[in-house]
């Protein structure tokens, strides 16, 4: 019992010198040393990953036994550090490779269902470094569902909702999976409209590469909207909302004038976006908005339709 117990916090040691300060430390040091960037070591003892002292990427060897230690261990510090340096590593394009051919995906997607919201959010931030990876995506689109769910049933504005969002942002930059998101729409722009403005810029990039799709068009045209989401078209709401929300309704504009989407104009319902986007108070405030003192918001505003 005992000796298992020293195995397990001698493992945990891999975790404990690469925390939350690792790429900061990473930056700083970089510096010092005229940016000679980040070295591959072949080993490194668990006493020398806890001094504080290395700029390195943790090699093939090190990353398997963090990925046995979190599979196996309980405790939350120790799983929390050890998905904060998991997600710092997956931050490198050749990591985000080993992790996955070390089956490392699943072990990580497992702790998204931790009732502990900070390693939920860790497991979270690990998953979207390495959802970039494009092979990664296919292994990731499993938790994809659940993902939805979290963010649409966890506390409005919280890093874990934040983070879960932009997991969902990076797994719908290409067409693949964003199908898997078409029962969520509704929910996502009540989310938008109730949310803070860094929740508000995270769900409408995530709606933005939805409305880059032709396939989607319906879905998000047919979404029943609160008419609330038309105060989004004012000129006195935040530039980086503003700009993303003109960018949406472009991008359905696009969609509509492609040959095959909505060649037949559906029965979108009352209430929808559809009603919204095409009525008469939106074309109001996009005439306000050809007066726009912001360069950028009128040249998107002059390519949308005259209204």
């Amino acid at each position: 019992m005992g000796g298992a117990r020293a195995m397990g916090w001698a493992a945990a040691g891999l975790v404990l010198g690469a925390g939350a300060c690792y790429c900061i430390y990473k930056l700083t040091r970089g510096q010092r040393q005229g940016g000679r960037g980040l070295r591959l070591r072949p080993s490194r003892s668990a006493e020398d990953l806890t001094n504080g002292s290395y700029d390195d990427v943790l090699n093939v060897d090190q990353l398997q036994k963090l990925l046995s230690l979190l599979e196996s261990v309980d405790d939350p510090v120790i799983t929390e550090r050890a998905l904060v340096t998991l997600g710092n590593n997956a931050a490198f394009s050749a990591n985000q490779v080993i992790i996955r051919e070390l089956g490392g995906i699943p072990i990580i997607g497992s702790k998204i269902n931790n009732p502990n919201h900070s390693i939920k959010e860790k497991a979270l931030n690990a998953l979207n470094n390495l959802s970039v990876n494009v092979d990664n995506q296919v292994k990731i689109k499993v938790y994809i569902s659940q993902v939805c769910k979290d963010v649409l049933s966890g506390p409005l504005d919280s890093a874990v909702q934040l983070a879960g969002l932009r997991l969902l942002t990076n797994m719908t930059v290409t067409n693949d999976h964003q199908h898997m998101l078409s029962k969520y729409i509704t929910d996502l722009f009540h989310v938008l409209l109730t949310g803070n403005g860094s929740t508000k810029v995270q769900v409408l990039k995530l709606l933005v590469n939805l409305s880059e799709n032709p396939a989607m068009a319906d879905g998000l045209l047919g979404a029943q909207v609160d008419s609330s989401f038309l105060s989004l078209y004012d000129g006195h709401v935040a530039k980086e909302i503003l700009l993303r929300v003109l960018t949406l309704s472009q991008n359905i504009n696009n969609c509509l004038k492609k040959e095959g989407c909505l060649a037949i104009q559906p029965p979108f319902p009352k209430g929808s976006l559809f009603f919204l986007l095409y009525g008469e108070e939106c074309a109001q405030k996009m005439r306000a908005l050809a007066e726009h003192h912001d360069a950028d918001v009128k040249e998107k505003v002059t390519v949308l339709p005259k209204f």
